[in-house]
């Protein structure tokens, strides 16, 4: 039997789930997960390899209507190339909910010429399961779908057969990356997500979305791994927000952080963890390409 290969994009408004299907594809942590928008700022590129097949998966941004800030421009624009270099596209919507966004990323998809599986995902959420026909039905007429299909990505619901409506569409072909390739991101970014979900996690409403972080050195041996890193936020009262009452939130983000970071590289972690204002970096290109938001394509 013939390799088969492709690329794949997972696209659809913010918040959706893409980062969770992702996650549940690969059975480990790709891309940062949160119940909050904005959560995905980078492709991140999760490379499922098995014995005939590879697929390479761009977690694409949510689309961001009605933002103005140069960052959220900047993630429109990854969003729009990821389309570009796929061989299918999967638009994910939560449950039955369709509305501006949905038509407007349509449209967008309308213009492409490519493949497009209607992913209707979180099921498990669905009160009335007999409204989800009729939805199917009527979501039929909008577009020449490849295939519509329910699926809830954080209980792994219908994941295989999904999966199997990808490889039927890919063409054969050599894989492009090692098979024991997972993402091609390095470890300081794997490190710097991770933080900063347990930040948007403990922030609630409080905070915009207008946080980074950057690893600023990491000193390794074979029993521990120390890490500097630092919390970027636009101003000094959001600073005031992410240290806490007597530094007991970044307390509770570098805790949470450590423990996971553990984990994932089965050594002791030592997370030195800090908070810089840099004022109105959201909105200022050159700050966004110096924290590493590609905005050249």
């Amino acid at each position: 039997m013939k390799n088969k290969f492709g690329f794949v994009s997972l696209t659809g408004r913010t918040n959706v789930g893409k980062s969770t299907l992702l996650n549940s594809f690969f059975q480990k942590k790709i891309a940062i997960t949160s119940r909050k928008p904005q959560t995905t700022r980078n492709r991140i590129l999760g490379i499922l390899s098995e014995k005939d097949s590879q697929i390479v998966f761009l977690d694409t941004p949510g689309v961001h209507l009605g933002y103005k800030r140069q960052l959220n421009k900047v993630m429109n624009k990854i969003a729009s190339h990821c389309y570009e270099e796929v061989d299918l596209v999967l638009f994910l919507i939560d449950r039955l909910k369709w509305q501006k966004e949905e038509e407007n990323i349509l449209n967008s998809l309308k213009t492409l010429n490519k493949p497009v599986v209607l992913v209707i995902n979180k099921i498990d959420r669905l009160k009335d399961k007999t409204k989800l026909l009729a939805f199917i039905k009527d979501i039929s007429q909008k577009f020449n779908f490849l295939s519509i299909i329910p699926i809830s990505a954080l209980k792994k619901d219908n994941l295989l057969e999904l999966k199997k409506i990808i490889l039927n569409n890919l063409d054969s072909g050599p894989f492009h990356f090692p098979d024991d390739s997972i993402t091609e991101f390095s470890d300081n970014f794997y490190i710097s997500e991770i933080i900063r979900e347990k930040a948007i996690n403990r922030l609630g409403d409080e905070l915009p979305y207008r946080l980074n972080v950057v690893i600023e050195k990491i000193n390794d041996s074979k029993k521990l791994k120390t890490i500097y890193a630092a919390i970027i936020t636009e101003s000094k009262s959001q600073k005031g927000i992410i240290l806490g009452k007597q530094g007991s939130m970044i307390k509770a983000i570098g805790t949470a952080s450590r423990k996971e970071l553990e984990k994932e590289f089965t050594k002791k972690i030592n997370l030195q963890l800090w908070v810089k204002a840099n004022k109105n970096w959201t909105n200022d290109i050159n700050k966004l390409k110096k924290f590493g938001f590609g905005v050249d394509f």
